[in-house]
């Protein structure tokens, strides 16, 4: 589910929201940003558990690294993507500045990361259910 929403952001909502400009795609983003936080790392968080569960009850290697590569969104977003999370809020950023267009395209690339994590681990899991990993 993380990988699904994560990449959706990406492809659709990102590019939907910046052809209304830039001063409206950080106002979109920022209410945006506060509800998917609370729901994507939910996500993260409970399929790293679950694949540890898993991994614990004999599932195997795949299971572990998929469910820790998962995780990894977590510290990656807090250590890596919150400086910008935090530059996209602040009230006096000028909303249709050129600055607010660059954190907002560094946001999509560094958010394209943690798709690249999530979709990655749905790999390894669906290739070690299909018997191949």
């Amino acid at each position: 589910m993380f990988a699904g929403a994560a990449i959706y952001i990406n492809l659709v909502e990102h590019p939907a929201r910046l052809e209304c400009g830039t001063a409206a795609a950080v106002q979109q983003w920022r209410p945006s940003y506060a509800r998917a936080t609370v729901m994507q790392a939910s996500l993260a968080i409970v399929g790293l558990l679950a694949s540890l569960g898993a991994w614990v009850q004999g599932r195997g290697a795949p299971v572990l690294v998929a469910g820790l590569l998962l995780g990894t969104v977590v510290p990656f977003t807090l250590v890596v993507i919150f400086p910008t999370n935090r530059q996209l809020l602040e009230s006096t950023l000028d909303e249709g500045s050129p600055r607010a267009a660059a954190l907002l395209a560094r946001w999509n690339r560094l958010h394209a990361v943690r798709s690249s994590a999530a979709l990655l681990a749905l790999v390894i899991l669906l290739l070690h259910l299909g018997g191949r990993v």
